[in-house]
């Protein structure tokens, strides 16, 4: 274990933190999003992606459990496909992970503008982005605790929003007109299989981000046990979550509506609750900036992960005295940074784009962790190694895994811009893969000249005694 993974987080804080992660702009923008493209279907798009990342989390509970490492799924993909492949999932996932940190910067200066138009949305996004940048440079123990009380306030208003909509639909709220199951009944699917297919996409994004719990177990207290009850709890609720709440915006809201700008708002205002369109437009900013910071962390962890095994710069393996690692933190936030000068040149224009662009990387990740898992716990029951973990009903539960992700890109193809996002994936996975074995092939040629190399930290991150 490296100096930067030793056990410094709480399990409550690591379960929390997978909620953090995965509660943010998907569910408070995405879920918008996605009912204007396929209308009530959505919900067809949301227990398809909902039962893919409960295989895929459970592929990885198994693994982080038998192998505890903030490279997490990055080092699975090596040890089962190849350093190549290991080093391509992790570029991939810290890529997305820095577009996901300014689409949340953004979305949460957005929200809040728009109830407090006190700044510009691009100076609340730097604001927010130097702010969370000092909380992950704080130390893992404190930034844990931050998150924790982030992800407890939106767990709250997500319930009080359910029963808030519970109370609406069934029509219990004195003088409020409930529109009751006619806006899912009258146009379940006003844009077929086509809107479906978009709202897949969109969906897709909402759940990335749960996959932060296989990064985080390393530096929590007794790993095995903790993700263990961190991804039994953490998927429980984001289903119920995000399910419960898309139903009631789909219910709602009908498809054309202006609301779904702002679903959750859109619904409150609907139900006529003085102040309440109000109140959950701030939690949604506060979830927004909850899942920038569990992200920030991630991001931060899988760059120093790979700069530890010579897959980067070995500067950002270096960690400080309270095992953060800095440059990594640093170098992570830059993109959000950017982000929000170009919302100051191109106002409004920048969140659409990004939310558009990470979407089917999620399935490249998760596609990798699969196939890993695969993998290992074949190689494992070969071998007759105990496993702290074991997925129930393997492989066929993996390979169900495999089929319905299999059968996600199909579907995506039906849409153009879904399709559109695949082929981008598709080349942006290609020319990762192209750069990590070229450096591979120059780091090895080094080496037989006796050269040296940015090779990795023998016996784990380097550290900064400054």
């Amino acid at each position: 274990m490296t100096k930067m993974s030793r056990p410094s987080m709480k399990p409550r804080q690591l379960t929390m933190m997978g909620l953090g992660s995965a509660i943010g702009a998907g569910l408070f923008l995405g879920s918008g999003a996605g009912v204007s493209a396929a209308g009530p279907a959505v919900l067809i798009s949301y227990l398809v992606a909902g039962a893919l990342i409960i295989v895929v989390m459970w592929a990885l509970a198994e693994m982080a459990a038998a192998d505890p490492n903030v490279g997490a799924f990055s080092i699975y993909a090596g040890k089962a496909l190849g350093p190549t492949a290991g080093a391509t999932v992790g570029w991939l996932w810290w890529l997305q992970l820095v577009v996901v940190i300014a689409a949340e910067a953004l979305g949460a200066a957005g929200l809040l503008a728009s109830v407090w138009p006190a700044l510009p949305v691009w100076a609340l996004a730097l604001l927010f982005l130097s702010l969370l940048t000092a909380v992950n440079l704080s130390g893992v123990r404190n930034f844990g605790e931050f998150e924790f009380w982030f992800a407890i306030l939106k767990v709250a208003a997500i319930v009080a929003f359910l029963a808030i909509g519970a109370a609406l639909l069934l029509g219990l709220l004195p003088d409020v007109h409930s529109p009751g199951l006619n806006n899912i009944t009258a146009d379940f699917a006003p844009s077929g299989w086509t809107g479906i297919a978009t709202a897949l996409f969109v969906v897709v994004f909402a759940f990335g981000g749960t996959e932060i719990v296989s990064v985080a177990a390393a530096e929590t207290a007794d790993p095995r046990r903790s993700v263990r009850r961190a991804v039994k709890t953490v998927l429980w609720r984001i289903l119920v979550f995000y399910i419960g709440s898309v139903f009631v915006i789909a219910a709602v809201l009908p498809a054309g509506s202006a609301g779904l700008a702002s679903p959750f708002a859109g619904v409150l205002d609907s139900a006529r609750i003085p102040g309440a369109g109000t109140a959950i437009t701030l939690v949604a900013a506060v979830a927004l900036l909850s899942a920038l910071n569990a992200n920030l962390y991630g991001a931060s962890r899988m760059l120093c992960s790979l700069a530890d095994r010579g897959e980067a710069p070995v500067r950002f393996a270096r960690v400080s005295r309270n095992g953060v690692p800095l440059a990594a933190v640093v170098v992570s936030v830059l993109f959000g940074l950017v982000a929000a000068v170009l919302e100051l040149l191109f106002p409004a224009a920048v969140l659409p784009a990004l939310l558009n662009l990470v979407g089917s990387t999620c399935l490249v990740v998760w596609g990798a962790a699969l196939v890993s898992q695969y993998i290992l716990r074949r190689r494992a029951d070969r071998l007759g190694m105990p496993l702290p973990l074991r997925m129930a009903a393997f492989p066929a539960v993996t390979v169900g895994g495999m089929v319905l992700l299999a059968a996600v890109v199909v579907v995506g193809l039906l849409s153009p811009s879904s399709a559109a996002q695949l082929a981008g994936t598709s080349l942006l996975v290609a020319a990762i893969a192209a750069a990590c074995r070229i450096a591979a092939v120059r780091r090895n040629r080094r080496v037989q000249w006796g050269q040296g190399t940015d090779a990795p930290v023998p016996a784990g991150a380097v550290v900064d005694e400054d």
